[in-house]
């Protein structure tokens, strides 16, 4: 078994994206946290954000990237930045956001996480204007403290939609 490694996402990973989202979201929220989503809701979200087409879409964004940690041609973890679109007062689509740093259940343990965390860091650096943005559920704070370690502080919470149920988010930000 080789290393993983780390690439620009391109738009023929869309359908091992949606597929690697999808599940990372399940054995993360559902399996791991205990979110107790409706299954109506939880159906809609996952059909709606992790599905190939979706992913192309997004893959093509202007102003975003996309990364991904790859081990023998399987997609083990990713992670994705773009114009900030969170709702604080003093965010701006100028400013550069942390929109996703999944990595799946199979790769926990490997350091690919704070790679790419690393990797997405410096690119959003080199493509904002402004302050550093991440939105992250309120109940992970593993993840709270690794951002934290990176500078991040909390600036605010919303509400994220899964379906019409509203996931309790905190919006962190760096500068």
């Amino acid at each position: 078994m080789s290393d993983p490694v780390i690439r620009p996402a391109r738009p023929d990973d869309a359908a091992a994206l949606a597929v690697l989202g999808r599940q990372t979201f399940i054995d993360t929220f559902v399996t791991g946290f205990g979110i107790p989503y409706p299954v109506a809701d939880l159906t809609a979200f996952l059909d709606a954000s992790f599905n190939a087409e979706a992913i192309t879409t997004k893959l093509a964004e202007p102003g975003a990237a996309w990364w991904v940690a790859e081990r023998d041609g399987e997609l083990l973890a990713f992670a994705n930045a773009g114009p900030n679109t969170l709702p604080h007062p003093d965010g701006r689509a100028s400013h550069a956001e942390l929109r996703r740093l999944y990595v799946g259940k199979q790769a926990q343990g490997l350091g690919l996480g704070t790679q790419l965390l690393k990797i997405a860091l410096d690119w959003m650096e080199a493509h904002t204007d402004g302050p550093l943005w991440i939105g992250v559920w309120s109940g992970n704070e593993k993840a709270q403290k690794l951002y934290a370690a990176y500078g991040f502080e909390k600036a605010g919470e919303y509400q994220y939609p899964v379906g019409a149920w509203m996931d309790d988010e905190f919006i962190l930000r760096r500068g």
